[in-house]
C-alpha cells in the first residue's frame, strides 16, 4: 500500500532545493512558465537536465509544441516570484523583464536569475501524473552577483538562511 498523500508532501518538502522557473512560449509567441523544484542535471556529454511538469500544465502543452524551454535558477530575495509562477495566473509575465534567447528556449528572467539554461526538448517520459522532459542544453548563463534562492520545509531561504 503506497504512503499517504499528505505524509509523501511532508517528506518530499524535507529534501531542500533550489527555486526553477521553467518558461517557453506558447500560442502567438506569448510567454509561458511555472516554478518547478523537480530540477536535475543528468548528463555532460552531451549536456542534459531534467524537469518535471504535472500532466495539466499549459506550460508543458507549449514546451511539447515548441520543442524548447528555459530553466530559471531564481535568485535569493525573489520569493514574491517564485510564489506568482506557482499560481494559475494568466499573465505571470506581466512587470517581469525578460528576453527571449537567440538559442530557442524560453525567456530568461535577467533581473531574477542567478542562471540559467536553454534547453531543446530531447524526449519526455510519462511517470504518473506528471511528465519528465529532458532537455539538451544549447546555452546558458551564469549571475555570480545573485545568490541562489532556496526551498524546504515549505519555506523560501538563501545560503545565509540554510546554515
Amino acid at each position: 500500500m503506497p504512503v499517504a498523500d499528505s505524509l509523501f508532501l511532508e517528506i518530499m518538502s524535507s529534501f531542500p532545493t533550489g527555486v526553477t522557473v521553467v518558461t517557453t512560449t506558447g500560442p502567438a509567441g506569448m510567454p509561458k512558465g511555472l516554478t518547478v523544484s523537480a530540477f536535475c542535471p543528468v548528463s555532460l556529454d552531451p549536456p542534459m537536465v531534467l524537469v518535471c511538469l504535472d500532466n495539466q500544465s499549459s506550460t508543458l502543452a507549449a514546451i511539447v509544441t515548441t520543442g524548447g524551454f528555459t530553466v530559471n535558477f531564481l535568485a535569493a530575495g525573489r520569493e514574491k516570484l517564485a510564489r506568482r509562477f506557482a499560481t494559475k495566473m494568466e499573465d505571470k509575465f506581466e512587470g517581469v523583464q525578460w528576453q527571449l534567447p537567440a538559442s530557442g528556449g524560453g525567456p530568461i528572467l535577467s533581473e531574477d536569475s542567478g542562471a540559467h539554461v536553454v534547453c531543446r526538448l530531447e524526449r519526455t517520459v510519462e511517470a504518473g501524473d506528471h511528465q519528465v522532459l529532458i532537455g539538451r542544453v544549447e546555452d546558458g548563463g551564469l549571475r555570480e552577483d545573485h545568490l541562489p534562492l532556496l526551498y524546504g520545509r515549505r519555506r523560501y531561504t538563501d545560503w545565509a538562511g540554510a546554515g
